[in-house]
């Protein structure tokens, strides 16, 4: 596939792991973002794991993407390689150490270790005094593994520790060099902090791009849902209430380091943006200034929604759907077991679940066995990718029953059907649900909300909603309200309009000054 490609743009998107190869979710408002704004050039630096975890778009690049690059920073990571001596710059070795040393101290010395962090960084560039070869090969590196590992490591495996350490930081280098050979751009908006939000803050530094920095949900805490989603599966246990000590040390090798990624990225983006209120303070909590930060909410087109609500019959149907990937984090088993219990009471109930399930093959087929189990086989339909348009005349009730989500667009696609809904208690559900400040719970409650992993809670509210049409029809009436009063794409293109005029304004005169 030929990709667009050229020497200049307006705004670069720094994404990981999303569009164009992810749909649904933040690739949805990517697209979304793109589109609203034909008059800015983009630019998008896209960043994957490995080239066989993306095999095809699912989003066509919109005409403004004027060049698109990617890089996936786990192709290259080789035993193979033979090591060449080399002793490595003492100097910056020492700053290594001395950062490892005040971490050591807390949070209390933050600024500091960005400060010093910031001064290697520039060092990893084409050129600098820290290049790869010296993290990979040098005896100064070598001796920095060592007595880290005997300073710090908990785990028996030495082997593991190295290894571990290698694929953690070598990706550095990679962005390293996206950031010095990138094509010239006005600003840079990340959709993440972790890798992508690295680049971000290095070309931030190194470059004086202005770095807006949007998170639909916080990187750090998603991370950790990853690398707790084994035990989850396994226990169905509430993930947030596990202590993190839990982890091995190699897991909590990994959080330090998305945690730090995102404190680096914090102090160069300006503004940082959330899609809510828990949100923002969570950012505020893991070092973001509270001067920087804001919420930007999600918002959907009424006018491709607003019309489905016509196209429904009379009696509302007796269809449950959740809309999204058949993936461990939208715990889809929760959902399949609240539909038994649904049909116990509503013998013509459907269940359908309208999602790719290629994303997590295995976990698919677990769903999959566990709807035989029950003997939900002509009650619960594994439906595939569908057009929302298609869905929303056709069913009662939007169903999330996930462990984590940001501030689902689903949920709205919805309410602007006049679906109500019925949601874990994640993220942003309970605003959307049951309001947010006084004049929004004014407007009454559009669904309702229940506790993570409790198929029980799930099945009871859902029944409850579709068994009273009076309290569905009130629900429906809240989740139209709330939609068009909150939630349209216009007040979110509104927003970020502002956003990106401010972010160029800030380059032109620095550039003026200069």
């Amino acid at each position: 596939m030929t990709h667009p490609k050229a020497e200049q743009a307006d705004i670069a998107l720094l994404l990981e792991g999303t569009f164009p190869y992810v749909s649904g979710g933040v690739s949805s408002w990517i697209n979304q973002i793109i589109r609203a704004f034909p008059e800015y050039r983009f630019a998008i630096i896209f960043l994957g794991s490995q080239s066989r975890d993306y095999p095809k778009f699912k989003y066509e690049l919109p005409a403004n993407v004027v060049h698109f690059e990617q890089h996936f920073l786990y192709d290259h990571l080789s035993a193979n390689d033979l090591p060449h001596a080399r002793e490595g710059d003492k100097a910056t070795f020492q700053v290594l150490r001395d950062i490892i040393t005040t971490l050591r101290q807390g949070h209390t010395e933050t600024a500091l270790a960005l400060q010093m962090l910031r001064a290697v960084t520039h060092e990893m560039l084409p050129g600098g005094r820290f290049p790869l070869e010296d993290f990979l090969y040098s005896e100064q590196s070598w001796e920095l593994i060592c007595d880290t590992y005997r300073r710090d490591c908990t785990d028996p495996s030495f082997v593991d520790y190295f290894w571990t350490v290698r694929i953690m930081f070598q990706p550095l280098w990679t962005l390293a060099r996206v950031a010095h050979s990138m094509p010239a751009v006005r600003m840079s908006h990340s959709a993440s902090t972790g890798y992508a939000g690295f680049l971000g803050a290095l070309l931030h530094d190194t470059r004086g791009i202005p770095l807006v920095l949007s998170e639909h949900g916080i990187y750090t805490k998603e991370r950790q849902i990853d690398l707790l989603k084994s035990e989850w599966i396994r226990d169905n246990r509430n993930i947030f209430q596990r202590d993190p000590t839990e982890l091995s040390y190699f897991r909590q090798m990994w959080i330090r380091l998305f945690e730090w990624l995102g404190r680096y990225c914090y102090a160069a983006a300006d503004p940082i943006i959330a899609l809510y209120e828990t949100n923002r303070l969570r950012q505020v909590q893991d070092g973001a200034d509270a001067a920087r930060t804001f919420n930007i909410p999600n918002g959907i087109q009424l006018s491709r929604f607003a019309p489905m609500r016509a196209k429904r019959t009379a009696e509302t149907p007796p269809v449950l759907c959740l809309i999204g990937r058949v993936v461990p984090i939208k715990d889809v088993k929760t959902f399949v077991r609240a539909m038994r219990r649904v049909v116990n009471q509503v013998p013509n109930a459907q269940g359908w679940i309208a999602g790719p399930t290629e994303e997590d093959a295995a976990y698919a087929q677990e769903c999959q066995n566990l709807v035989r189990s029950l003997g939900l086989e002509e009650h619960v339909k594994f439906l595939g990718f569908q057009k929302v348009e298609d869905l929303m005349p056709k069913i009662g009730l939007v169903v999330l029953s996930s462990i984590s989500e940001a501030l689902p667009l689903v949920i709205l696609e919805g309410y602007a059907a006049g679906v109500p809904t019925v949601s874990t208690d994640v993220g942003s559900c309970r605003q959307l649900i049951e309001g947010l400040s006084d004049e929004d719970r004014a407007l009454g409650a559009s669904g309702s909300v229940v506790g993570i992993a409790d198929p029980q809670a799930l099945a009871d509210a859902a029944i409850a909603l579709l068994a009273d049409p009076v309290e569905w029809r009130r629900a429906s009436a809240a989740a139209i309200a709330r939609v068009e009063r909150y939630y349209t794409d216009t007040m979110m293109f509104d927003s970020y309009r502002k956003v990106y005029r401010q972010a160029l304004q800030d380059r032109t005169a620095r550039q003026e000054t200069h």
